[in-house]
């Protein structure tokens, strides 16, 4: 990754605005709508600042003088003088989706921006909610947290009861917490590769790799596959997985 996606709490923090105009003007609605407070450069307590200047030497310098202070900044247009750049946000809260390309391509954020707010639902963040809600009896009925994990992965799998593209989840979540149906087997997937390419994984191979509490792979499997698995399912090299692969979903990775 070029960089880290966080998520940072604003919310009654000073933040600095270096800058007037429409892109200042931007920058200090999206401060706002985050809770920060919108502050000038003299300020002693910021951490975090934003640039907004239509001349290059002035932006430039700006950066210096923050970056000197120990501010990480963000500079309007200019993402080689990014600490951070802004993604663009899908906003269904509390959910909310960033899309980044390092600079590279707003128009490119934005359009898949938009493609994602067409296809989730208005109310996506009522699941969110519902879920939060009822985390006492999740952990009542699943103490163990592997068995937990599994259970949240198979309500909220496509076509499960808690779907997240379904316009009613939110409404089903009491019904999914009061079914006393089976939990899901332990299963082991074999996955064969036909490349070392992650866009050739189908759907359902990459969705697998996602839930895989382990990945059994052989030798030589290539970083960018299993970087699509879950960051803290085990990844295994070995020739064969056991006859016991253990709880939950295990994949047995090789090529075909």
């Amino acid at each position: 990754m070029h960089s880290l996606p966080i998520f940072l709490d604003l919310r009654g923090r000073p933040i600095m605005l270096v800058g007037t105009g429409d892109a200042a003007a931007a920058k200090r609605r999206l401060i706002e709508r985050a809770g920060g407070l919108v502050v000038g450069e003299d300020h002693p307590g910021a951490r975090i600042g934003f640039i907004a200047l239509d001349d290059a030497a002035e932006a430039e310098a700006a950066a210096a003088r923050l970056r000197a202070r120990g501010v990480i900044i963000n500079v309007a247009d200019r993402p080689t003088l990014c600490d951070f750049t802004l993604p663009a946000i899908v906003d269904r809260d509390p959910v909310l989706i960033a899309i980044g390309t390092g600079g590279r391509s707003a128009g490119l954020a934005k359009a898949l921006r938009q493609r994602l707010e067409a296809l989730l639902p208005a109310d996506l963040g009522r699941l969110a909610e519902a879920l939060f809600a009822g985390r006492a009896i999740i952990r009542g009925r699943w103490p163990d947290a592997d068995g937990r994990r599994r259970a949240i992965d198979a309500g909220l799998a496509e076509g499960g009861p808690l779907d997240p593209l379904r316009a009613d989840a939110a409404g089903r979540c009491a019904d999914w917490l009061a079914d006393d149906s089976a939990e899901a087997p332990d299963r082991l997937v074999a996955i064969r590769l036909r490349s070392g390419d992650p866009d050739d994984l189908s759907l359902g191979e990459a969705r697998l790799l996602g839930q895989a509490d382990r990945i059994f792979h052989r030798p030589g499997i290539p970083t960018a596959i299993l970087s699509r698995a879950r960051a803290d399912a085990a990844r295994i090299a070995c020739a064969a997985p056991p006859a016991a692969p253990g709880g939950g979903l295990s994949i047995d990775l090789g090529f075909a």
